[in-house]
């Protein structure tokens, strides 16, 4: 049993049993994701963006073969300076094998989806949602490379706060996939699936609502009927944003170089990530921050409204 393997944080505990809002958030942004110590800088902001929405953080993590729902001060520093490759990256498919390898792994979208949900927490912020990467289900040798944050969210009754899906997957194919799989992609504010880098993806989006509230008005719905995920949509922050065509731009040079130098499997996501910060002169890395830390305030108001705490 996953309850089994827990290991919830007094203060997250605490709000759980008194019907307070908590807000799990992701670690791989910690030891994947960013350089240290911008990795750290942007979970503690992520942390202190959920409070001042009202609501508790609850960062995951696995630590010696426990799932770890919540995170102090030291074990956040411990993953952001941990030595390179001595922090696995826990996924369904691989967290059995994170569990039983011993020291510290990371939780991506579905895993901590897992772990957030069997601790009884509803409300999930991260960056932008994995997909169907370009070249998945087309051309003369598909590669099937479809993350598995997409079936999780087909499955696990959780709202999921973010910016989109990345960038650099094939965005129309995700929302086929999403759609296929029974999960609402709500947008809030806009009529337009926010583009991640960008404000806008140039896609419309299946459902938009006019404000957290309103998100929160079908969240509810969704989750009491037991119907599984649904993702929330919160674009970037104007002032960091990408305009769209520079963004577009960036990841279509990035992937082409990418296919050029033949990067493939594991590897293509933080190449091209790192590709689009250097096409971008850091531009992409200062509306991926922004964009996370906004995602975590976001998902702190939902959180509050829909425990009553907030109207």
């Amino acid at each position: 049993m996953i309850g089994d393997r827990l290991s919830v944080a007094s203060e997250v505990a605490s709000a759980l049993a008194e019907g307070r809002p908590v807000v799990a958030l992701e670690s791989t942004l910690i030891s994947h994701g960013l350089p240290y110590p911008a990795n750290l800088e942007v979970a503690r902001a992520s942390e202190a963006a959920v409070r001042e929405s009202s609501a508790v953080p609850a960062t995951v993590a696995i630590r010696d073969g426990r799932l770890l729902v919540g995170l102090d001060e030291g074990a956040l520093a411990a993953l952001a300076t941990a030595p390179a490759g001595s922090v696995r990256k826990a996924a369904r498919p691989s967290l059995a094998v994170a569990l039983a390898g011993g020291g510290w792994a990371a939780t991506t979208v579905s895993a901590t989806m897992i772990a957030a949900h069997a601790a009884g927490i509803r409300v999930f912020a991260t960056g932008g949602i994995g997909g169907v990467h370009r070249g998945a289900l087309g051309g003369p040798s598909p590669t099937f490379d479809i993350s598995a944050d997409l079936e999780e969210l087909g499955r696990t009754p959780m709202a999921v706060v973010c910016a989109g899906p990345k960038a650099i997957l094939d965005v129309p194919a995700t929302l086929e996939y999403l759609e296929t799989h029974g999960v609402p992609v709500v947008t809030i504010g806009q009529a337009e699936l926010p583009g991640f880098y960008a404000r806008s993806s140039g896609l419309p989006s299946p459902k938009t609502a006019e404000d957290v509230a309103g998100a929160s008005t079908i969240a509810r719905v969704h989750l009491q009927l037991g119907l599984g995920g649904l993702l929330v949509c919160v674009p970037v922050p104007a002032a960091e944003a990408l305009p769209g065509d520079l963004a577009r731009t960036a990841v279509a040079r990035a992937v082409a170089e990418a296919e050029a130098a033949g990067v493939h499997g594991p590897a293509t996501t933080p190449w091209l990530l790192a590709r689009i910060a250097e096409i971008t002169d850091g531009a992409s890395v200062r509306a991926n921050t922004a964009l996370i830390v906004n995602d975590a305030r976001v998902a702190g108001e939902l959180a509050s409204v829909l425990t009553g705490i907030r109207s």
